[in-house]
């Protein structure tokens, strides 16, 4: 694509901008067929994904060393990272990462791989479904139980985590107009909340209701009383407009710009009360409105590095490498497991940029925006251009689909116009030379004339240190 095409206010900018937020990116394919006909069918498209095969059916578990030993955390990352990497239906992905973030849950603490895989499917499954059952299900996640501590959660001996943590980051925000004894009200509310153990072949723990730990005692909570239960006190928070207004803000600041107009979270947050607290309507209300296409707001949040990674190893092509890998290599673990190795370099150059997937840095989820940028997260986000061409030393994704770089690419202007189409790139005018400039130098080299990714390496290392791409 040429500078103008990235400026134009056309359907096409229109749906890369949308699936640059609410998507992983996309490849030029993807984007002809998101687009066809129109920027409203894209939102469609996008949104309906129950429809589309996924494309990806590796069970984290089959990913075992073998019956007698667990399946080992990075595994599970790498499961993951796989899933995101080769899904079809990214907004279910982009979405299930949103709530990793903000029910944020740690393997530091909960160091069971099936308690993490369990509480990753649930956020999948209820991704854009309806908040109060999505809330619900995470409060009774085996998980999330073990991370805020609610099975020592008993009469007489209330253990107020959960109850702090369920309003100040799951629905009313900090200074959400709670008290300090609305929290231990909610929290005797919740006594009894627990799991039992379970082993894999049995699904794993499961949430189990302690009815002789559970204070039956009358209770008032904001405003809510009787004897009240842990679904009582989510119910309640639910019908609150605090709530609505909270998790709208949030989906704002994350996919469309991190400074909204409290007249833009109020519009939205009306569409999404009327729906009854239904996440797919209001995602829908903010893609198709002006707010979220204004060229203003467009390339103004700073990618994190599931952006960064995984979004240019699908436009790279690896996706489909992946594919081709799983259908050609043994069905065995190790066959597996091979096959999924380029998410594994993308799941750990992740980690160096500051998100190491199933570990949030604490219960409120990494920072973002400019958070993500310092000194060794750009010399990571530079270096990626390397593993992404198979160029680098160590930690390289395997050869990348050369087919992407058509045979007789000799102009320099040729090489850096097809990779900033391929990675969707913005090249200010004044970089446009420095870029052409190291592609004819590169060009020039042996090794170039053997292997035309380390050219194309080397324009992508300078396409990946701009200010600009550092934007979503």
């Amino acid at each position: 694509m040429t500078e103008n095409i990235f400026q134009a206010n056309s359907d096409r900018e229109k749906t890369a901008h949308l699936l640059r937020r609410f998507a992983f990116g996309a490849s030029e394919a993807e984007l002809d067929y998101y687009l066809a006909p129109d920027y409203a069918a894209a939102v469609d498209r996008l949104l309906n994904f129950d429809a589309v095969d996924e494309g990806f059916d590796v069970a984290a578990d089959s990913l075992r060393p073998d019956d007698k030993r667990a399946l080992p955390m990075p595994v599970l990352i790498t499961w993951w990272a796989s899933r995101m990497l080769v899904t079809r239906r990214p907004l279910q992905e982009k979405l299930t990462l949103f709530w990793h973030d903000h029910f944020a849950t740690s393997a530091s603490k909960v160091k069971s791989p099936y308690m993490m895989l369990a509480q990753n499917e649930t956020l999948r499954a209820n991704a854009t479904g309806n908040f109060r059952e999505l809330l619900t299900r995470v409060s009774q996640d085996p998980a999330m139980l073990q991370w805020l501590d609610n099975q020592e959660n008993v009469k007489g001996k209330p253990n107020e985590n959960f109850a702090r943590e369920l309003m100040e980051l799951f629905t009313l925000g900090i200074d959400g107009g709670y008290t300090e004894t609305d929290v231990r009200e909610a929290a005797r509310a919740f006594t009894g909340w627990s799991y039992r153990r379970g082993l894999p072949t049995l699904g794993g723990p499961k949430f189990l209701f302690r009815a002789n730990l559970h204070d039956i005692g009358a209770k008032e909570f904001l405003g809510a009383r009787g004897n009240l239960n842990g679904e009582d006190v989510i119910n309640h928070l639910c019908t609150l407009p605090r709530s609505s207004r909270y998790i709208t803000e949030k989906l704002i600041r994350w996919f469309v710009t991190p400074t909204p107009e409290q007249a833009y979270v109020d519009r939205m947050d009306r569409v999404f009360r009327n729906a009854d607290l239904e996440i797919k309507p209001l995602l829908r209300a903010i893609m198709l409105s002006p707010e979220f296409v204004a060229p203003e707001n467009r390339r103004k949040i700073v990618k994190n590095p599931a952006d960064f990674c995984i979004t240019t190893a699908r436009q790279l092509g690896y996706a489909a490498v992946v594919r081709q890998l799983l259908a050609t290599q043994p069905d065995s673990v190790d066959g597996k497991r091979r096959s999924l190795g380029p998410a594994y370099q993308i799941s750990a150059t992740m980690k160096n940029m500051g998100m190491h997937l199933m570990y949030p840095p604490d219960v409120a989820g990494w920072d973002g925006g400019q958070a993500w940028i310092s000194s060794a997260t750009m010399v990571e986000r530079i270096a990626w251009a390397d593993k992404l061409f198979g160029t680098a030393s160590k930690g390289k994704l395997g050869r990348f689909p050369a087919a992407l770089l058509p045979d007789g690419v000799e102009r320099p202007a040729d090489l850096v116009n097809r990779l900033a189409s391929i990675f969707d790139a913005p090249v200010a005018p004044a970089r446009r030379s420095i870029l052409e400039s190291a592609a004819e130098q590169s060009m020039r080299t042996p090794e170039a004339s053997r292997n035309p990714a380390v050219a194309a390496a080397a324009v992508t290392r300078l396409l990946f240190a701009t200010p600009e791409f550092q934007f979503a």
